[in-house]
């Protein structure tokens, strides 16, 4: 399915324009947005992103039309140029989605200095690309950028509803779980905590009946996720 905002695609295309969910944000992520105010080169980057299929990609002229279709909401790529025209700058675009965990932030520029684009890499953006665009260059950064962001999509879901399901324990059983993935047997938990053997094994079945699993792999397993998964940060890559 492929989507645009941008007035002459979707007239040629007859596409409508696009609402947000408020309730279903998660059936919108993935979508690929460019905020390029050049007609030439948003046409030229939209083509080339849209081949094949597969994808859902959105064009604005400007930041102000991108925030005013409520598209900030939607996870996904983020493709736009430093200068942009009307009141809301690339400088203001940045520090809005900056920092968002499903949204991947490519700037697009020209005659940068060190500073400013220190500034860029440094408020969150992923990479710097090079003004005027390459279509196929931004194809081949965004692809790879893509398939990483689906890759820690993945990592958050698994990590949220590890989080979820461990929410049910009470804090001793927090603790208990803890010992058992710890590798401490029933007995070396009573001395431990403090407890009786027999009150730990009680705790034990609690525990596995709180969280729903199936085995005690299933539940180390979630304990695992829910300490070691956590939104990995952006690597810049400068000008991949």
């Amino acid at each position: 399915m492929l989507r645009t905002d941008a007035e002459p695609d979707r007239i040629a295309l007859g596409f409508p324009r696009v609402r947000r969910q408020h309730d279903d944000v998660s059936d919108l992520g993935g979508h690929i947005h460019l905020v390029l105010p050049d007609p030439t080169e948003r046409a030229a980057c939209f083509r080339v992103l849209a081949a094949g299929g597969g994808r859902v990609v959105r064009s604005f002229a400007n930041a102000d039309a991108w925030l005013e279709a409520e598209a900030e909401h939607e996870g996904g790529i983020l493709l736009f140029h430093w200068r942009q025209p009307g009141p809301t700058s690339g400088e203001a675009l940045l520090d809005r989605v900056a920092g968002r965990a499903g949204t991947t932030i490519f700037v697009a520029a020209d005659h940068l200095s060190i500073a400013e684009s220190r500034a860029i890499l440094r408020g969150g953006a992923e990479d710097l690309l090079p003004a005027p665009l390459d279509p196929r260059l931004v194809r081949r950064v965004i692809d790879q950028s893509l398939g990483d962001w689906h890759v820690r999509q993945d990592t958050l879901s698994r990590h949220r509803e590890a989080e979820m399901r461990l929410a049910a324990l009470t804090p001793r059983e927090r603790d208990i779980l803890g010992a058992i993935a710890a590798g401490l047997g029933n007995k070396a938990i009573a001395r431990r905590l403090d407890l009786s053997p027999r009150t730990v094994e009680v705790h034990r079945a609690n525990i596995m009946r709180r969280v729903q699993a199936g085995s005690v792999a299933e539940l180390l397993r979630l304990q695992f996720i829910a300490e070691s998964a956590s939104p990995p940060a952006n690597i810049v890559r400068f000008g991949a």
